[in-house]
C-alpha cells in the first residue's frame, strides 16, 4: 500500500465532446479510486452497510465486495465492519476512507474549476469543409474543427484539457495518432497548482495555445519555458463560431 497519486485523465473527446474531458482518479499500488469508487464509499456511509449501499446503487453485493477489497488492499482500511448476517452486517467508513474522499473531491473540484475556463481563442477563415467539419487558416496555421454551416470568418476555441503536449523529439508522427490538428511549439510558461498544471505554448498565434496537464505529467515530460513541444488536438474537440 502506498498514499497514492493523483490524475486528471483526458476522457473520450470523441464520444463526449462537450463535457468536461478530466476525470479525477487517485492512484496507489496499481489500483484506480474513481467517481464509482467514491459513490460506494458514500452510499456506505449513507446506508450503514455494504449490502445496503449495493442495492441502493444497483450493483451486486459480491461485485461491490470485491471492489472494496481491490480498494482496501491499495489505500488502506476503508470500513469498520460489525459482525452480522450473509449480508455483511453494518460498517461505517474509517477515518483513512474520510480522507480519502475529502482528497478525492478536492481533485474533482480543482480540475473542473480549472478546466471550466481555460480555453485558447484564435481568430480564422474558413478554407475548405467538408460536412460539419471546416478547415480554418490561423495565425498558428491551418486547423480542422466543426463549425456552422456557410460561416467563414470565425473564432475557433480549444479547450485547454483537449490539448496534449509531448516532447518534440519523442512525439509519434501524425499519421499513427487520432489527433488531426499538431502543432509545433516553445513552452512559454508553466504554471503549476496542486493537482494540475497551466501551460502555455508559442504556436506562432496570439494568442499563445493553453494546455491542462496533470501535475504528474508535467514532471515526467520536464516541461519547463524554452522546452520544444507537439501540442495535438482533436478536431471533435474544437469549435468555430462565426464571428460578428
Amino acid at each position: 500500500m502506498d498514499d497514492g497519486s493523483e490524475s486528471g485523465d483526458a476522457g473520450a473527446a470523441d464520444s463526449a465532446p462537450v463535457a468536461p474531458a478530466f476525470e479525477a482518479k487517485l492512484h496507489a499500488d496499481g489500483v484506480t479510486f474513481g467517481a464509482d469508487d467514491a459513490a460506494l464509499l458514500r452510499a456506505i456511509d449513507d446506508a450503514g452497510s455494504l449490502n445496503a449501499a449495493a442495492d441502493d446503487l444497483g450493483r451486486s453485493y459480491s461485485r461491490a465486495h470485491k471492489r472494496l477489497s481491490q480498494l482496501e488492499a491499495a489505500f488502506g482500511s476503508l470500513l469498520a465492519s460489525q459482525r452480522g448476517g450473509t449480508g455483511g452486517g453494518g460498517s461505517t467508513l474509517t477515518e483513512r476512507a474520510r480522507a480519502l474522499l475529502a482528497r478525492f473531491e478536492r481533485l474533482r473540484s480543482g480540475l473542473t474549476g480549472v478546466a471550466e475556463v481555460a480555453e485558447t481563442v484564435l481568430p480564422g477563415e474558413v478554407v475548405d469543409r467538408t460536412g460539419e467539419i471546416a478547415t480554418v487558416e490561423t495565425g498558428a496555421g491551418r486547423l480542422r474543427a466543426l463549425a456552422p454551416p456557410d460561416a467563414m470568418s470565425v473564432f475557433v476555441t480549444i479547450r485547454a484539457d483537449t490539448v496534449t503536449l509531448q516532447d518534440a523529439d519523442g512525439a509519434p508522427p501524425a499519421a499513427e495518432t487520432s489527433a488531426r490538428n499538431r502543432f509545433r511549439g516553445t513552452v512559454r510558461t508553466v504554471e503549476r497548482g496542486e493537482s494540475v498544471a497551466t501551460v502555455t505554448v508559442d504556436v506562432g498565434a496570439d494568442p499563445p495555445l493553453v494546455a491542462l496537464v496533470t501535475a504528474r505529467s508535467s514532471d515526467l515530460l520536464g516541461l519547463e519555458p524554452g522546452m520544444a513541444v507537439v501540442a495535438s488536438f482533436k478536431t471533435t474537440a474544437t469549435r468555430a463560431t462565426p464571428r460578428a
